[in-house]
């Protein structure tokens, strides 16, 4: 119990800062779900929604660790770009874990590098692409990011590189926790695929 106690202090830490539900979710690398029964639990009780908590902290404090990450990730989308016969023009990044990722595979694979920003907030926004890197219009991507908790911020960028004029041909990540092997018609692939059996 002492861990869910620390990640529950953790998460209320984060909450007094200012941070969204969502944004703690990403920052533990949690469902939002599950940071919701953090913050709650003392006024709701009940038993946690089954979830697995992902630190990748090891990998993340130095470059070159998530260069090898990052070059083992690009080699899965080589392989799977190739099983389907689909080639990418360019890497989007999500914010904030997947742009280092995102980053070195657009190096590793010569591809041009979008960063998009996801909305906190979804009532009818969308996220955002940083005008200072590429963009998504008319160009066939592949989405990278660290963790797959729900599903919801790929899916959330998938829309938006929709709605920009880009095709998603792919999407992976770091790790997936659900049982899913494509998010809104995107094929997903893992270096990692982590779930509660």
């Amino acid at each position: 119990m002492k861990d869910v106690n620390a990640i529950a202090k953790r998460a209320m830490e984060y909450k007094e800062k200012g941070l969204s539900e969502k944004e703690i979710a990403d920052e533990l690398h949690l469902s939002a779900e599950t940071v919701t029964w953090l913050l709650t639990r003392g006024v709701k009780g009940g038993e946690p929604p089954k979830d697995v908590k992902i630190g990748w902290r090891s990998v993340g404090v130095f470059g070159n660790r998530i260069g090898f990450m990052a070059a083992a990730m690009s080699d899965i989308a080589l392989e799977e770009l190739e099983k389907r016969q689909m080639d990418a023009d360019s890497i989007v990044g999500i914010a904030i874990n997947g742009i280092p990722l995102a980053a070195l595979m657009s190096e590793e694979l010569e591809r041009e590098l979008i960063i998009y920003r996801p909305s906190q907030e979804r009532h009818g926004k969308g996220g955002a692409f940083s005008s200072n890197y590429a963009s998504p219009q008319g160009k066939k991507v592949l989405i990278v990011d660290d963790v797959v908790s729900t599903g919801d911020t790929i899916k959330a960028t998938i829309s938006d590189v929709h709605d920009a004029g880009g095709t998603v041909v792919l999407a992976v990540v770091l790790v997936n926790k659900t049982a899913q092997d494509e998010i809104a018609g995107v094929p997903l692939r893992a270096l990692i695929r982590a779930r509660s059996i």
